[in-house]
């Protein structure tokens, strides 16, 4: 199965795909390691933003899509226009999206006792949650 997993920061979605097989992960090298929303007040500023997502899943052929889950109320709540970004992924069509939480994703890390260096995987540092967000979707299944 191949998972893209997904930080949502300010106007951005950050990404790491990831397939595990074989008891093997595999991280492909994706062309872009973030998606931006631009002006998303404006629908279709919303829309092109769905549409290069939904061309980015269809392109790596990903099976599903693990955001992970920001806060509503307090001290780190998410802004509006991340959940904007939020609805337009789990509105695309024929993927499977799934919301982890980031106590889950520290069980998680905490259960497995990842024992690789995350410099050692090729990603940028700003791509860690996404990568720990798509490490702890495969590991639920």
């Amino acid at each position: 199965m191949r998972v893209c997993g997904i930080e949502i920061k300010g106007d951005d979605a950050i990404i790491c795909i990831m397939s595990l097989e074989n008891s093997m992960y595999d991280i492909p090298h994706a062309r872009v390691p973030k998606i931006a929303l631009s002006k998303g007040v404006e629908s279709d500023h919303i829309r092109k933003f769905q549409f290069t997502i939904k061309k980015f899943i269809e392109d790596y052929k990903i099976d599903a899509i693990a955001i992970k889950e920001r806060m509503t109320k307090g001290k780190f709540a998410g802004g509006s226009q991340s959940f904007k970004i939020e609805a337009a992924l789990q509105l695309i069509e024929d993927v499977r999206v799934d919301l982890i939480r980031p106590s889950d994703i520290k069980d998680c890390l905490h259960r497995t006792q990842i024992t690789i260096d995350f410099r050692d995987t090729g990603l940028k540092q700003f791509q860690e949650g996404a990568f720990q967000t798509a490490f702890t979707f495969l590991n639920r299944l």
